[in-house]
């Protein structure tokens, strides 16, 4: 839902071979998995559940095979969000989305500040304490403070990166978080490569 061109066009730019599909067989074709979203919670999982492509999903991750979640891609990870009510997401990471407490402008919208919590290779070689472009009013909290790569603050500090083997997630937007966006593209292009 929502950014799969801008998605798909950060990639290509760098070089990959980007195939957009909804349909379970091209898991088959695929060397990684990105998983991009903008809007709501309860509308993209139906989607992904209505295509079939939950299972397909779920397994590509249990596999540990490379995978990128990006802002809503990120969210649906989880066990359940609160976006208008409760409802359960894919469950390939333990925890919820919340929203963002009230009192601040919401979305959550523009440059902010990524703090890398532990060394990964979804953030190798950027600089310290990087911008990066956000658009969301929600955001995980994961039950594994392990998977957290990096935060964010505003109002409230909150996991904006996860990683965990070859599976990684980010709240914010690579494809428009320029140089540095690029360099987490490229280095999970890297990490396809490697595993193809």
């Amino acid at each position: 839902m929502g950014n799969l061109r801008s998605a798909g066009k950060g990639l290509e730019a760098l070089g990959a071979r980007v195939e957009t599909s909804g349909s379970p067989a091209a898991f088959r074709r695929a060397d990684g998995v990105v998983l991009p979203g903008v809007g709501a919670f309860p509308a993209a999982i139906g989607k992904l559940r209505s295509a079939k492509l939950t299972a397909p999903i779920r397994r590509w991750i249990a596999d540990d095979r490379p995978f990128l979640g990006i802002c809503l891609g990120l969210q649906l990870l989880f066990d359940e969000s609160d976006e208008f009510g409760k409802t359960r997401g894919l469950g390939s990471c333990r925890g919820r989305v919340v929203g963002f407490p009230r009192g601040l402008t919401i979305p959550h919208m523009g440059w902010n500040r990524l703090v890398p919590v532990k060394a990964t290779w979804l953030l190798k070689g950027l600089p310290a304490r990087p911008f990066v472009y956000f658009v969301h009013s929600f955001f995980p909290v994961p039950m594994d403070r392990g998977i957290v790569a990096a935060e964010t603050i505003y109002g409230v500090r909150f996991a904006s990166a996860v990683e965990r083997g070859s599976v990684a997630g980010v709240q914010f937007h690579p494809e428009k978080s320029q140089r540095v966006g690029a360099r987490i593209l490229a280095n999970y292009l890297s990490m396809v490569a490697r595993r193809a």
